[in-house]
């Protein structure tokens, strides 16, 4: 029981993969800051978007 202790606790292998869920998370969170923060330009983009190609299809038909 003390080996397989040992050898649990010299693992490395887990170790790695909470450092990328740990990085993935401060992704994340920046990913959602930087939304929070140009929520109203993309918004405005995005309508200003629709609204052109709504124009374009009518001029269309």
């Amino acid at each position: 029981m003390r080996k397989l202790l040992k050898a649990f606790v010299r693992d490395e292998r887990g170790v790695s993969a909470m450092e990328y869920a740990v990085l993935a998370g401060i992704v994340v969170i920046a990913l959602g800051a930087m939304a929070a923060t140009f929520k109203t330009s993309t918004g405005s983009m995005f309508s200003n978007l629709y609204t052109k190609v709504t124009a374009s299809q009518n001029k269309a038909n």
